[in-house]
């Protein structure tokens, strides 16, 4: 049953709870869009580590930088989750089920998944949803990672988009970015100068580790992507949700584009993480304690 909390308030909101717990207190259809970068069910421990140059007073630093002073490394782990399951399924089956009951009528989800497991999560989406309500995968292709020599190097991810109604979805390519025609002289100078809107295969470099993006959180994902669902699948006001927040990219986008949001994570780093990066603009949560637990320092979140 939802909470009344929920129902009264409809804002931006950073949860710290289990989403298994915390889902069925939120209303029935009160999500446009929802998000969900869940574990890939790697089967380790995922790991996101800074590195910084401290200037070395004695001369005995690892490194030599400018003028040829000294600089000692400094490594620390900032942020960290265990992406091993069991049972991977009877882990997330409960949760799509909970997006499902969640999402409007106009409603769409995008579940962000890899090759491990993606393939399984299609034909449940389709039990859950119907096929009829699948629109597209779509294909995140990047060009950082993985280095193998005895295979094709793996550099996409996979990102599957149903609808809660096929009839009545809601989508908006007017709003969405243009990418550059590959091949411009093919194309009139107007087309070329407008761009094309995105096909179902989106390049897009990941996070740069010296961006102003960065949080330090393992497995952030780039603004662009989630800029590009969000611009499609909701309208200025709207209310979309992740509840596999992590280092919180959904809210960060939803608001600098009018929308209201949830991000719920069990991961009190994720939480620092996010009460950083979103500042004032949504109210922190302990669900646990049932209690509101402070809304961020207050900040603007920078331009992208």
């Amino acid at each position: 049953m939802a909470d009344a909390r929920w129902t009264q308030d409809g804002g931006s909101l950073v949860v710290e709870a289990d989403n298994a717990d915390f889902l069925p207190t939120l209303p029935d259809g009160a999500f446009t869009m929802i998000y969900l970068d869940p574990p890939f069910n790697t089967g380790r421990v995922q790991r996101r580590q800074q590195t910084s140059m401290v200037r070395s007073a004695d001369g005995e630093g690892d490194r030599i930088g400018f003028k040829g002073r000294s600089y000692q490394t400094v490594k620390g782990t900032l942020a960290s989750y265990d992406d091993a399951f069991d049972d991977y399924w009877s882990f997330l089956e409960p949760r799509l089920s909970e997006a499902w009951r969640l999402l409007a009528d106009d409603g769409t989800l995008y579940l962000h998944l890899d090759y491990r497991e993606v393939h399984y999560a299609k034909v449940l989406l389709d039990i859950l949803f119907g096929r009829e309500s699948f629109l597209n995968e779509i294909i995140w292709a990047y060009d950082y990672g993985a280095r193998a020599r005895n295979r094709w190097p793996a550099k996409h991810d996979n990102i599957l988009v149903y609808v809660k109604n096929p009839k009545a979805y809601h989508f908006d390519n007017t709003e969405v970015d243009r990418e550059p025609y590959m091949a411009p002289g093919l194309v009139t100078a107007e087309k070329a100068a407008r761009g094309k809107l995105p096909t179902d295969v989106w390049w897009h470099t990941i996070v740069s580790p010296t961006g102003r993006e960065k949080t330090g959180y393992p497995t952030q994902k780039p603004e662009g992507l989630l800029r590009r669902m969000v611009a499609a699948s909701s309208r200025p006001g709207d209310w979309v949700l992740d509840f596999f927040a992590g280092s919180g990219t959904l809210g960060a986008v939803a608001a600098r584009m009018d929308r209201r949001f949830v991000c719920v994570d069990q991961n009190p780093q994720a939480i620092d993480v996010m009460r950083k990066r979103l500042g004032n603009h949504a109210t922190v949560i302990d669900a646990g304690e049932s209690a509101v637990v402070g809304a961020g320092e207050a900040a603007a979140l920078p331009a992208t």
